[in-house]
């Protein structure tokens, strides 16, 4: 009986990621930073890139900056936010 050796879906995800999203290094922010400069696009934030026909929706044009890198942002560390706030 033979049986197929799929790659686990967790492992490619990471790769495709780390490879494909200067700076992101986990789905989870790549949903975060989208969906926020997707927010300020429905705000009236004029885009980075030309729209493509096929794709004007908002967030299509946030993943699209976010791909080429065009979208900046910062990753605090946990510690550092408890500290600031406790002040």
């Amino acid at each position: 009986m033979a049986t197929s050796k799929k790659p686990s879906r967790k492992s490619s995800t990471v790769t495709e990621v780390a490879e494909l999203w200067p700076g992101i290094d986990a789905q989870f922010r790549l949903i975060i930073v989208a969906a926020m400069r997707s927010k300020q696009l429905v705000r009236g934030a004029t885009a980075r890139i030309e729209p493509d026909p096929l794709r004007r929706r908002n967030t299509s044009i946030a993943l699209e900056e976010v791909k080429r890198g065009l979208v900046t942002f910062k990753i605090f560390d946990a510690d550092q936010v408890t500290d600031q706030v406790a002040e």
